[in-house]
């Protein structure tokens, strides 16, 4: 199955309440960012700046995957750490029974952006 929109994606996840808060996260980025661009790339949705990459979100069984690149992971690692998620060099998961950090998001998007203005790659 092709997956063109956030809609389509959502449509893949099994589980209704798995599904919700998804889309609560999706809602509150869309609502506080209304500037980014959804994208679906490589069936992950993500948001997009100008062409660049802001942040992938995936859903897993268990956990949302939230993928914000490496430099920024890196630079975030100890926040990361202290709201309880785990982590990779690349994405954090929060467990569907976590409650999401939406203060900890928010700085990552702030920081992508900023980070990437004027940038002309999707990647860094």
């Amino acid at each position: 199955m092709t997956m063109e929109t956030f809609e389509d994606y959502i449509r893949t996840i099994d589980d209704s309440a798995h599904q919700e808060q998804f889309k609560e996260i999706i809602s509150w980025i869309d609502s506080n960012y209304p500037e980014l661009d959804q994208e679906v790339k490589w069936n992950t949705p993500m948001y997009t700046s100008n062409g660049t990459f802001i942040l992938g979100i995936d859903s897993a069984k268990k956990h949302m995957s939230i993928s914000p690149e490496e430099k920024t992971m890196a630079l975030f690692t100890e926040e990361i750490e202290e709201a309880g998620y785990s982590q990779t060099k690349g994405l954090f998961r929060i467990k569907y029974s976590d409650e999401v950090d939406y203060g900890l998001l928010k700085k990552m998007i702030d920081y992508n952006i900023e980070d990437k203005k004027g940038y002309d790659k999707f990647w860094r």
